[in-house]
């Protein structure tokens, strides 16, 4: 009997995220190089953001490299260097195609000038005006960092008169945020490490948190999916008592 294809729910409005982690100790276990790792990693989100375009998320933001992330070696950061370049050619016609918007947020200006060229070309030509998903791609990213540099752009303003001590609310915070997103509704981290790693830290206040096991190049479709229904039968409480 052939297997039935396991159907997303339907979830919109929501923002989800994934801190894609185990491509390394993939490649080790396989006995093969770390970049076949991020190779095999990029492949999966081919697949992830399929299913998250017809879960009708309102978006998913992927964590693909983070400000600490500069301290691996220097091969390793070519390597994925060119994983972008080429996972933005391949890609973006698929994400045309299904009309999702790409945004890359952080601080990647360090990555050189081919790259910037070609992330500002990806996001021009997916700017859809209401896109059936917006994927959001964490590059160079911290959430300490992040939070910092609001501080000091809220500071200058506040100095220029743009605005006074009393407008500052969550609202104003999140305008002043990297992350194109307010409140995130779910994270999923794979891998098998209990930890946020610096992500989102101002978006995670009411988080749901789900940890796999899973090493991401091994992540499935499947399985995201029953995260994603995992989700929908959460009470979410926001700190109120319900009985």
């Amino acid at each position: 009997m052939a297997k039935t294809k396991q159907s997303s729910p339907n979830l919109p409005g929501i923002n989800a995220a994934i801190i894609m982690d185990g491509n390394g100790r993939w490649a080790k276990k396989n006995a093969l190089n770390v970049t076949s790792g991020h190779q095999r990693g990029v492949d999966v989100v081919r697949k992830i953001v399929e299913s998250a375009a017809k879960a009708q998320l309102e978006s998913l933001s992927l964590y693909a490299f983070s400000t600490e992330n500069w301290s691996r070696p220097k091969k390793e950061i070519l390597g994925i260097k060119k994983l972008i370049i080429n996972a933005i050619d391949s890609q973006v016609p698929e994400l045309i195609n299904q009309e999702v918007r790409l945004n890359f947020f952080g601080d990647y200006s360090s990555f050189g000038d081919e790259i910037i060229r070609a992330i500002h070309q990806a996001e021009k030509i997916t700017a859809f005006k209401k896109p059936k998903l917006k994927l959001n791609i964490a590059l160079g990213y911290g959430g300490r960092k992040d939070i910092i540099e609001a501080t000091k752009l809220i500071a200058k303003d506040i100095k220029s008169e743009k605005i006074s001590v009393d407008d500052i609310s969550h609202e104003t915070i999140f305008k002043y945020l990297q992350a194109p997103i307010n409140e995130l509704d779910l994270l999923i981290r794979t891998g098998g490490d209990h930890r946020i790693s610096n992500f989102l830290l101002y978006h995670l206040a009411y988080t749901e948190i789900q940890f796999s096991d899973t090493l991401w190049p091994d992540f499935t479709d499947e399985e995201f999916i029953k995260c994603l229904e995992e989700f929908s039968k959460t009470e979410r409480r926001f700190g109120n008592r319900t009985i």
